[in-house]
């Protein structure tokens, strides 16, 4: 950790009335029923099928299954990195692995057959073929980020050798899922992961919000995550607007090995800049908390915004160049792809 990490100015989400809220004066979280919301999905709904077919998206952007003898042997050094689509990624590294956002079903929706948004790129696996998962970070309760058929069979899977590590207020949601292991934490606040001492676990802020019903708007918090082992340090940004506590973040917990940051989901400006960065952002924010390296996720699984499904890549390019920072610093992958950072298939990533 940072020597001078004590002098930094730790901001704390406000709790009033219930419900949690961004400390900034910028904020500006979307309400279900607000014109511009319904505006926002109806466009989305009639633009739906601008969505190339099947055979241009296995060209541009595959599915492939992912290298099960790797993701059985970890290597000894450095961190292995598998997309498997959306916020959902599993890494490993200094002896653990870390699951995070786990979204493996084909709708993020209260019911698994209708509603919400249906993937346009499947799971590259099964959540029963995964490797042993040590750790799984959760971001936040909305479905794409949150989904409890996953939850469910991670449970089935790994039961009690699983540790859940989540934000304020979602405890008693994950022991009603059927998790053992539940640590719940607010901004700035640090854990150990079981018995191992060498392994730091810091719960950091996010600019977002939550919610599963018309009911529990805001009840639990957002969070982004640091996970701070002896050799690497791993930073997953979760779903999140811009804000200046990523900085403090890269000043108190970096610089991060490896960060999973999002790129995608950010049009039209005006109704989404608030709780999704767009991939200038996303740059910024890898500057910000010192990462050596990132991989960009929140795109290319399902449909939630109105840009290009593959404009964001693009863009990251771009504001790479911009700020003199070598391309493969700030990558993207195929669903299911496995690479090693601090290894030579790090340079065959797209």
């Amino acid at each position: 950790m940072d020597s001078n990490s004590e002098d930094l100015v730790l901001t704390k989400p406000i709790y009033e009335n219930g419900e949690y809220k961004n400390p900034w004066n910028h904020q500006e979280l979307p309400s279900i029923a607000s014109k511009r919301t319904l505006k926002f999905l109806w466009n989305l709904l009639i633009t739906s099928s601008n969505l190339p077919s099947k055979k241009v998206l296995d060209q541009h952007l595959p599915v492939e299954r992912p290298d099960f003898v790797k993701l059985r042997n970890p290597p000894v050094s450095g961190i292995q990195t598998t997309w498997i689509g959306h916020a959902t990624v599993l890494v490993q590294f200094d002896g653990i692995s870390v699951l995070t956002d786990p979204m493996f079903s084909q709708r993020c929706s209260p019911f698994s057959w209708i509603g919400g948004n249906k993937r346009y790129r499947p799971s590259p696996c099964k959540i029963e073929e995964l490797p042993k998962v040590d750790v799984v970070l959760v971001s936040h309760s909305h479905y794409d980020h949150l989904d409890y058929s996953s939850v469910q069979k991670l449970n089935n899977k790994f039961g009690d050798s699983l540790h859940w590590f989540v934000p304020v207020g979602l405890r008693s949601w994950m022991e009603s899922a059927g998790c053992l292991k539940v640590t719940e934490l607010s901004w700035w606040e640090e854990a150990k992961f079981r018995n191992k001492e060498e392994f730091l676990i810091a719960c950091t802020p996010t600019q977002h919000f939550s919610g599963r019903t018309l009911f529990d708007n805001n009840k639990s918090l957002w969070a982004s995550w640091v996970v701070k082992g002896p050799k690497s340090t791993f930073f997953f940004a979760g779903d999140t607007g811009y804000s200046k506590d990523f900085k403090t973040i890269g000043k108190k917990y970096g610089p991060m090995t490896l960060a999973a940051i999002p790129i995608g989901a950010y049009a039209p400006r005006d109704f989404l800049k608030y709780h999704h960065v767009n991939p200038e952002e996303a740059v910024q924010i890898h500057t910000d908390v010192q990462a050596k390296f990132s991989l960009g996720i929140h795109w290319g699984t399902f449909r939630m915004a109105l840009e290009p499904y593959d404009e964001c890549v693009n863009r990251v390019a771009t504001a790479l160049r911009e700020k003199n920072l070598q391309p493969v610093s700030f990558f993207t992958l195929r669903h299911g792809q496995v690479v090693t950072i601090g290894g030579n298939d790090i340079n065959e990533v797209d």
